[in-house]
């Protein structure tokens, strides 16, 4: 198990082959999971993505300046990317202190003190005057790796550091993708509201038409009724889509490390949902793998918990050490003099025979190892499958958009049939404005389906691991 073990930490991320004795392959391994989306095909051909790499910075791709902004500055200043580069600081401390183990270690004392020593000690009758003595020594240290302890836990070290690197790019691909669902939230909720708007205005005018022909006794009370009850019902719309903006610009203040009273203002203009001008880069299985940094957070817990099964075996083997001291003790005035000096040159040997609690760490060890080949496994499998979900629902969702789009352009027709008609005197009124209520309300749903794809696409970035 060790073997496969160390076999399987040196894999890279790009699908590399594992040494020939190495008898089970991880996941990541598997040219399936390499190959291109299964998704992705009819998304292809029908233009939507592409075979091309996804760029780092995904959001420059809606070529939206205020968006680009936004990104920039909670990349800059967000509160969990703080949380996440000090804890690099600590790992890169911890690293360098395993580092150091390969240092020889120095140390240096000095002590004076007036004092009487025993004469017994000395094998003497009569006892020693009282004396002015001092110490002074310089010792040198130096652990000889044999069993590779320190070299394992330097290894270990590496990798929790380099794990913490991967942790910092896992907050910025979240945090990219959730500026951009804010972003989006506003915009569309902007828009929704000047159609919201528009739907009252129109409202607004078939209850006054409605009321008329109430007063002319051409229609009842209860059509006046329910005519007040629709426009309130549309009135009661537009709090909702302010108050979604609102939500959505103090999220960003969060997401950039400010006060709700300083959420970003020039967010505030937004009035039309942001679109892909190109088809979406999605690239395939192995740049997929490369990028995302949950894949390589859980490669680097496995090669960490990989190395530390090294550390537990030489724990079972004893440690080797030099030394070197020299210095001077004696009368203080005579420190220095070759009668007060002294040195020493030797080798430890120090083994704590191994018994059953020893052989236990390293079984429990090579199961922690175990482990953390199941985590990788599941973050290779569940980051393919996010994607594959993700460009499905991509998929669907431009489909249903493509109807709606339809569905709307035939509600504007509609209406200006309605209008036509109207002006030539050959429809009333009403019907001029219904014609028009359906077309506002058609862009309304067009407008929540270009909202979702928007969304969708950023659920797709985040799957693809854009963004660090």
């Amino acid at each position: 198990m060790r073997r496969l073990l160390s076999g399987v930490a040196l894999l890279a991320l790009a699908g590399c082959g594992v040494p020939p004795h190495v008898a089970q392959k991880p996941v990541i391994d598997n040219p399936a999971t390499q190959a291109a989306f299964r998704e992705g095909d009819a998304l292809q051909q029908a233009g939507a993505v592409s075979r091309e790499d996804l760029p780092a910075r995904w959001w420059h791709l809606y070529d939206d300046p205020v968006l680009d902004a936004l990104e920039e500055q909670a990349l800059a200043a967000n509160t969990d990317l703080r949380v996440a580069q000090a804890s690099l600081t600590r790992a890169r401390a911890v690293t360098a202190a395993a580092e150091g183990q390969h240092e020889p270690d120095f140390a240096a004392s000095f002590a004076a003190e007036r004092a009487r020593l025993s004469g017994e000690s000395y094998l003497l009758t009569e006892p020693i005057p009282v004396s002015t003595l001092g110490t002074g020594s310089l010792e040198m240290s130096y652990q000889i790796d044999l069993f590779g302890r320190i070299k394992h836990s330097i290894e270990a070290a590496r990798a929790d550091e380099e794990a913490t690197v991967a942790t910092i790019g896992a907050v910025k691909v979240t945090l990219a993708a959730d500026v951009a669902r804010s972003y989006i939230t506003i915009c569309g909720a902007n828009e929704d509201l000047e159609l919201a708007e528009q739907a009252v205005e129109l409202q607004g005018h078939a209850l006054d038409v409605a009321k008329r022909l109430q007063a002319a006794g051409r229609t009842s009370t209860v059509e006046v009724t329910a005519a007040e009850g629709r426009y309130e019902q549309l009135r009661a719309l537009v709090p909702v889509q302010k108050a979604r903006a609102q939500a959505a610009l103090y999220r960003l203040a969060y997401l950039m490390g400010r006060t709700p009273s300083e959420y970003p203002r020039e967010a505030e203009g937004c009035k039309a949902v942001p679109q892909l001008k190109n088809p979406l880069p999605v690239g395939d299985g192995a740049a997929l793998l490369r990028r995302r940094p949950d894949v390589r957070m859980a490669e680097r817990h496995l090669a960490g918990a990989t190395a530390r099964i090294g550390v537990a075996t030489s724990e079972m083997y004893p440690s080797v050490g030099i030394g070197i001291s020299g210095g001077s003790s004696g009368f203080l005035s005579d420190l220095g003099q070759a009668a007060a000096n002294m040195w020493a040159v030797g080798g430890l040997i120090h083994w704590n025979i191994p018994g059953a609690g020893a052989r236990a760490k390293v079984r429990a060890a090579g199961a922690d190892a175990d482990a953390a080949l199941a985590r990788f496994d599941g973050v290779v499998l569940g980051a393919l499958r996010e994607t594959e979900t993700a460009l499905n629902a991509y998929a669907q969702d431009r489909d249903r958009t493509v109807a709606i789009i339809a569905a709307r352009e035939a509600a504007d027709k509609a209406a200006d049939e309605a209008r036509r008609l109207r002006a030539g005197g050959r429809s009333p009124l009403l019907a001029d404005i219904g014609g028009r209520q359906g077309a506002v309300g058609a862009k309304a749903s067009e407008l929540s389906a270009r909202e979702g794809l928007a969304q969708d696409q950023v659920t797709l970035f985040l799957a693809l691991g854009g963004g660090w």
